[in-house]
């Protein structure tokens, strides 16, 4: 059962069309009240709004960027020493601190298999600091460290098979073109005891240069494209595709973003060949 009444207030400091504060309010929806955040340096180390407002209904704890992970599990500890096992503890953190900047502490978080959620929205830069390239950043964008003349040569990292590898209970992907099935997943976490990691892809209009109106068609065209495939892996090695794409070309995602606009018809068939042998070995892992 989802909590009806909001956990977010309309009042934040996100740009219009912002696919992590969409995804917030879905998240916390599903969580409910007895729900702590723990939110290292990212966007929504601002979207929240300064002290003493804030946009969030729930406890909030900000921390350094790359001890996200570590911080929650340091609550969660400190609340089960008091006898409190409802409370849920969830990371929140943007790319940069997932990636890069915190993956050792997640990593370590994982191995132990602390009882967290850990939530990455991915808007596949480091938009809070200038719109810089992350290793969620995927081939041939452009960032302002990767210029159009000098796009991202290298693949996006696939972080879920990172996660997936260190045999977590739980791990999904969701985007906020599809809402039930985002709050689906994370209630079925929520419900489950130890490490678990929600792959959240979160348009991005500034970062990305694309309309404010079209934040949740991209995320729509990213699931029918095959580029960000919508699915759950339990236990490391139970793969299960939760939305059955409509094999749509990438160009029709491509195309409604500026960071994509260099691309040349060659490099867009390089990304359409990646995608194609990625969804083939995913599909191949569901039917294992």
């Amino acid at each position: 059962m989802y909590e009806r009444r909001e956990l977010m207030y309309a009042g934040h400091q996100a740009c219009a069309g912002c696919g992590a504060t969409m995804s917030m309010r879905y998240a916390l929806k599903a969580l409910g009240e007895k729900t702590i955040l723990v939110i290292p340096a990212c966007c929504w180390s601002v979207l929240a709004g300064p002290f003493p407002y804030s946009a969030l209904q729930v406890p909030v704890i900000h921390t350094a960027f790359e001890t996200g992970a570590s911080t929650a599990s340091g609550i969660k500890a400190g609340l089960e020493m008091r006898g409190d096992t409802e409370t849920t503890v969830a990371a929140w953190v943007g790319d940069g601190g997932t990636f890069d900047i915190g993956i050792q502490a997640l990593s370590g978080a994982a191995e132990r298999n602390d009882d967290i959620m850990y939530f990455c929205y991915d808007n596949e830069a480091y938009m809070n600091t200038g719109i810089q390239r992350s290793s969620a950043t995927p081939f041939g964008t452009w960032t302002t460290t990767t210029p159009a003349n000098h796009p991202k040569g290298q693949p996006k990292k696939n972080m879920m098979e990172i996660m997936a590898a260190h045999r977590i209970p739980y791990a999904a992907t969701c985007t906020v073109a599809f809402p039930e099935d985002m709050m689906r997943k994370i209630s079925k976490a929520k419900a489950i005891r130890g490490t678990r990691f929600i792959h959240i892809y979160s348009p991005c209009p500034t970062g990305w240069k694309a309309p404010s109106s079209l934040s949740v068609k991209i995320a729509r065209l990213a699931v029918h494209t095959k580029i960000f495939p919508l699915y759950e892996v339990e236990g490391g090695e139970r793969y299960n595709i939760n939305v059955d794409p409509k094999n749509l070309p990438v160009d029709e995602y491509l195309r409604l973003q500026g960071r994509f606009a260099h691309l040349t018809d060659d490099e867009v068939h390089t990304t359409q060949e990646t995608v194609d042998r990625e969804w083939e070995r995913l599909v191949k892992k569901a039917l294992d």
